[in-house]
């Protein structure tokens, strides 16, 4: 309306000049005065303003609306601020602002929204704290300006939500073929969050796959995956997921350690001392053992039993007997024996496989002393030595008699 009317007045100047000179003369003003019109027009347009602007913030964050008004000495009556949401699709009065009485929620409060602009300079700006995934949408800004009118601008607020993040172990177990060692999840992300995998020197003995899942609130739940073939050799390899979105502030990792799940192997008993013996096994997750003495009950005064440990605190003969080591895990049980004899004080223990293992070898070991000797010979002469006079073993200077003896004498210990 004030652009047109300036535009009739300078108007009216031309027309009233071109009928009372000449043609030349009226032509020369009107191109001097219509630029002049034009200019005073767009200076009118540009004067008034309502200023806004769209608003990103993180969920449970605090957005700014911005909303005020420049270029106009009209008197400000009344600010409105109307929405248009996720939890309210339909464009609703919410918020009024009035000289005298301040604010006044429409529809019910929100103490979540603060005036935190200046009525006297028509700034209509809004707090809005913990900002939910509801609260997107469209807002809008309206002054009531006399004589001018209703001037508004609209605001954009969009609300971008962090991944909720984790990875599960799938509990792997020793085998051939390949499994799922783990899932890296980023659930719940707007925009979409990128998952993947860094597995270092693994190479091609891993593989990954990765897939989204969209829902109605427009967040994305991303999961990648992690396959290999279960061997000893990847058990304990550390890897890394690192999961990145425009809703985080800097990428996550999440570091993860492959496991390979598998029961007790052997279960061996070693001697630590000479009444000290511990079980040993190799086990994921680590073994837990049990000690047990073989139709007898532990004699709680002479034994002291820690984990896999097995102390005697005595040597007694009622030490003697049978022990057995149990190593278990949720996936297997394995056993080990070791068998304690006491006498003179002392106390010996092996293993029964290794007490035959021992005994076979010792038993080797004297035949072969024997054969090489010639002792043998000697009791059994070779043809055309059959009636040589074999010297006794025990004789004087007899230094095989001697060995004899000798070896008499340890093997009966």
């Amino acid at each position: 309306m004030i652009c047109f009317s300036v535009k009739l007045v300078y108007v009216n100047i031309i027309l009233t000049l071109s009928r009372s000179v000449d043609g030349s003369y009226c032509d020369s003003m009107s191109s001097l005065l219509l630029p002049m019109v034009v200019l005073q027009c767009t200076y009118v347009v540009e004067a008034l303003q309502v200023i806004g602007g769209n608003v990103k913030v993180v969920q449970g964050g605090t957005a700014i609306l911005p909303c005020h008004v420049t270029g106009t000495n009209d008197d400000l009556t009344q600010i409105t601020w109307q929405r248009r949401t996720r939890e309210k699709p339909h464009n609703d009065n919410f918020l009024t602002i009035l000289p005298r009485e301040g604010v006044q929620f429409v529809n019910g409060g929100d103490d979540r929204f603060k005036y935190i602009g200046n009525f006297n300079n028509k700034n209509g700006t809004l707090q809005l704290s913990n900002v939910a995934l509801k609260d997107e949408g469209r807002y809008t800004c309206i002054f009531t300006l006399f004589p001018s009118g209703n001037q508004k601008t609209e605001i954009l607020l969009i609300v971008i939500v962090p991944p909720f993040t984790n990875i599960k172990d799938n509990l792997p177990t020793l085998g051939t073929e390949e499994v799922l060692f783990a899932t890296c999840t980023a659930a719940g992300s707007k925009p979409p969050a990128e998952v993947r995998w860094l597995t270092d020197a693994l190479g091609e003995k891993v593989r990954t796959t990765t897939n989204s899942t969209q829902y109605d609130n427009d967040t994305t739940t991303t999961v990648s995956s992690l396959f290999g073939v279960p061997t000893s050799e990847i058990n304990g390899h550390q890897v890394q997921c690192v999961i990145s979105s425009d809703a985080m502030s800097k990428e996550e990792t999440l570091p993860f350690s492959i496991q390979i799940y598998f029961p007790p192997t052997e279960v061996n008993i070693r001697a630590i001392s000479e009444n000290s013996f511990e079980c040993v096994t190799e086990a994921n997750p680590s073994a837990n053992f049990t000690w047990s003495r073989s139709a007898q009950s532990f004699l709680q005064s002479a034994v002291k039993v820690d984990g896999a440990k097995l102390q005697l605190l005595s040597l007694t003969s009622d030490l003697n007997g049978l022990y057995q080591c149990e190593a278990s895990n949720a996936y297997g049980t394995k056993h080990g024996q070791l068998y304690v004899h006491v006498a003179s004080g002392t106390c010996s223990a092996a293993w029964a496989s290794f007490a035959i293992f021992l005994l076979l070898n010792v038993i080797g070991a004297a035949a072969w002393w024997f054969f090489k000797s010639g002792y043998f010979q000697r009791f059994f002469p070779v043809h055309g030595d059959e009636h040589s006079d074999p010297r006794s073993p025990s004789s004087p200077g007899d230094d095989h008699g001697q060995d004899h003896q000798k070896l008499q004498r340890e093997l009966s210990r």
